[in-house]
């Protein structure tokens, strides 16, 4: 039996795999889907360009020996041992930069309440009739912003297509996991969509949407058991840069501490498009008993934002997991994460969750924010993150350069 954290996702360095894997070409590589056919032999090789919007669908990478993901440089592939062999002699000769297993994610949330605060000191903010605390302490619920004409891509379990909540609202809803529709039936999707992007005023309880105008793009890259493919994310990556999306929010992962390959390229190309990723550090500290963790994929690649939880004392969370020495596996910022309450799948309506999962949506509504503010996108927009953080009285190696903090500053 394979021990497991709170998400589901293996927490002892044991990864299930699929059985395919994940070609990253060169930079500027022309033609991926010849360097398939030619070097490998692959005949039935697919192109994303070659579907409406880009859209591919977990059905459509079955049927085909290769899927290549025309916006990230990158391929799914099921080949068989003499072809690998073929891909590995073509990424000695640099037309591919690296060949990888392909991995099964996980959606990050811890089960049941976390402690509001230690009993060394008392909680810096509540929930109140008006806001939930994490949108008071990002600040974006005294904000002039809402990210109006911003495009936020939130990957995860889909979601709530009939939420009350959000009738008014433009929803782009797509599923990428086979035999599933975009129809949330876990709830996690539909949970950090509600922060990064829900209500900032109800009638109902406190609002909880961070960029409360943002146009949303649901991908269902989690299945209703709450994980999937390392293909179904990046097809929902894909989509999500092709679709214009300047946010691309990602509450999931995989326990490896080696940055994964694929979204190291990922990463980067996405900003070079003008998409900033921005994903959950992980789960698994236990830091009642002195584990602080590590960063997992796919935040631990240096182009992907990642993000640690904090509660409402804003200290570090006790699951939130740590920097490591060495590239990659670096918390880069922090949010609330403890006890959030945002939308749920009717008849719920609302639930409390916490975990780095409920981190990373404040961290992108926020990106949101600051992209309709300033005009920045890609690595303008990262810096601008940055430099606004809040500074906290805690180690870096645990929230990065600090605190998300929404722009102030009224529209010109």
């Amino acid at each position: 039996m394979t021990d497991s954290d709170s998400s589901g996702a293996p927490s002892n360095g044991e990864q299930p795999g699929t059985g395919r894997y994940i070609v990253v070409f060169a930079d500027g590589e022309p033609d991926p889907p010849g360097v398939l056919r030619s070097t490998a032999g692959l005949a039935n090789v697919a192109d994303s360009r070659d579907f409406d919007q880009q859209r591919v669908r977990a059905a459509d990478i079955a049927n085909a020996d290769a899927m290549v993901f025309s916006k990230l440089g990158v391929a799914v592939v099921s080949a068989d041992q003499q072809q690998m062999g073929y891909l590995q002699t073509a990424a000695d000769r640099r037309t591919i930069a690296s060949l990888s297993p392909e991995l099964i994610h996980y959606v990050f949330t811890e089960p049941g309440p976390v402690p509001s605060a230690p009993a060394d000191g008392p909680a810096q903010f509540e929930d109140t009739e008006e806001h939930t605390w994490g949108l008071q302490a990002v600040e974006a619920s005294t904000s002039p912003w809402t990210g109006n004409g911003v495009k936020v891509a939130v990957l995860d379990t889909g979601f709530d297509v009939e939420h009350p909540d959000f009738a008014s609202r433009s929803v782009t809803a797509e599923s990428f996991v086979k035999d599933e529709s975009a129809q949330d039936g876990h709830g996690h999707g539909t949970h950090c969509i509600g922060t990064s992007c829900g209500p900032r005023v109800l009638s109902t309880g406190p609002g909880y949407g961070v960029a409360s105008e943002a146009g949303i793009f649901a991908g269902k890259v989690m299945g209703d058991s709450g994980s999937g493919t390392d293909s179904d994310i990046l097809a929902g990556i894909n989509w999500a840069i092709a679709s214009g999306c300047a946010v691309i929010s990602m509450s999931l992962g995989a326990n490896v501490k080696e940055p994964h390959p694929p979204y190291t390229a990922v990463g980067k190309r996405a900003l070079d498009q003008g998409s900033m990723i921005v994903a959950a550090a992980g789960n698994n500290a236990d830091r009642d008993n002195g584990n602080h963790g590590f960063v997992g994929a796919p935040a631990n690649s240096p182009f992907i934002m990642a993000v640690g939880g904090l509660d409402r004392r804003l200290g570090i969370a006790p699951f939130s997991a740590r920097t490591l020495p060495g590239r990659g596996g670096q918390v880069d910022v922090a949010a609330p994460g403890v006890n959030v309450q945002s939308s749920w799948p009717m008849p719920k309506r609302y639930n409390t969750l916490s975990g780095t999962s409920m981190a990373t949506p404040h961290v992108a509504g926020v990106a949101a924010l600051w992209a309709g503010a300033t005009g920045y996108r890609g690595r303008e927009l990262w810096s601008v993150m940055v430099q606004e953080s809040r500074r906290l009285p805690v180690s870096s190696l645990d929230v990065g350069s600090g605190l998300a903090r929404a722009p102030q500053f009224r529209p010109a």
